[in-house]
């Protein structure tokens, strides 16, 4: 059965025909925010962010699939009306498989922030992300059927199958818009909207091109951060994607507690809750947020048709980010706040 499998695989990606393209996605989606939508770079308080992730998924069936993120934002203002702009870049590793099947990303961003509120508290970015994607496998894993003599496997087999391309590349568009403010003093908010593959990439192989092998993919994102009380804290997230004629909904809450205070600094917040990919898993999470830095913990409880297979076990994820205020800056800058996430 084995190596029919492997041969599926590579007809289908090997040979890159019939191929759709569908996107990867974190259980913390919140905390990789480039990946979710260009137009949210920069939404946050303070000059600059580094944000990295790390997910192992699928290893109590199979090779594991194992994805690594990291973005960076930097944001500067342009002028004298409170507008700023984000220089960021998104990179990212993507690779499963027995064969190696590897997807790397590497996608500088610019965002630009025009402030509608004299009050600095309520802005409308709008962004353009264009970079390269490149996928290969590693060919000298496969298993093919002919390397079989006397029902024996063996790598020293010839084979007859031509292995003629490990391989593709294409540069890919993505933009968004995003508006974001404050519902009152201690509510912020933001929605946003994004299409990736803006250009409908076209894959091309030795064999010919594969149109539509990379569909486009349209989001709506949203975000709510809210303090009530003198302690307490929500956060939700929610994200709606559709590519291909394929639907992904992620949604959920993070509830959090000052576990520290301080008096001239953000107090140190531990947070829980749980997000739902919808038909796909459960995520309880945690996150603790101390000082400049977030750290994100979160495991996936399979609950799709897999199940039985996965014994409900999906993938465990973790998460880490840096935000601070630059101190070649004058003043700290407070300004396109609403989005302290």
């Amino acid at each position: 059965m084995k190596k029919y499998v492997i041969i599926m695989i590579l007809l289908l990606g090997g040979l890159f025909q019939n191929l759709l393209a569908q996107d990867f996605t974190f259980s913390q989606f919140y905390e990789q925010p480039i990946l979710r939508n260009p137009a949210l770079a920069g939404v946050f308080t303070g000059d600059i962010r580094i944000s990295t992730a790390y997910r192992d998924q699928w290893s109590s069936i199979t090779v594991p699939f194992r994805t690594t993120s990291l973005s960076v934002e930097y944001k500067v203002p342009v002028n004298e009306k409170n507008d700023y702009l984000t220089l960021s870049s998104q990179m990212s590793v993507d690779a499963a498989g027995d064969i190696n099947l590897k997807r790397t990303q590497f996608k500088p961003a610019l965002n630009f922030h025009k402030s509608l509120s004299g009050n600095r508290d309520t802005y409308l970015s709008g962004a353009f992300m264009f970079g390269i994607v490149s996928s290969h496998f590693d060919a000298s894993k496969l298993i093919l059927g002919d390397q079989y003599r006397n029902s024996a496997y063996s790598s020293s087999n010839p084979t007859s199958q031509p292995i003629v391309n490990t391989g593709y590349s294409y540069w890919d568009l993505s933009s968004g818009l995003c508006f974001s403010t404050n519902i009152n003093a201690r509510t912020n908010f933001y929605i946003a909207t994004g299409m990736t593959h803006v250009t409908n990439p076209v894959i091309k192989s030795t064999t010919g091109s594969v149109p539509d092998a990379v569909p486009p993919k349209y989001s709506i994102n949203t975000g709510l951060h809210s303090q009530f009380g003198y302690k307490n804290h929500v956060k939700v997230f929610a994200d709606y994607f559709a590519q291909g004629g394929n639907r992904q909904f992620l949604g959920g809450l993070l509830y959090g507690m000052n576990i520290t205070e301080y008096n001239n600094a953000e107090p140190d917040i531990f947070y829980f809750g749980s997000f739902l990919r919808w038909g796909d898993a459960v995520i309880p999470a945690v996150n603790i947020g101390l000082s400049h830095f977030n750290i994100g913990v979160s495991y996936d409880i399979n609950i799709s048709k897999l199940n039985v297979a996965s014994n409900w076990r999906g993938g465990l994820e973790v998460s880490l980010s840096y935000i601070d205020f630059l101190k070649i800056r004058n003043t700290s800058i407070d300004k396109v706040r609403c989005t302290r996430f």
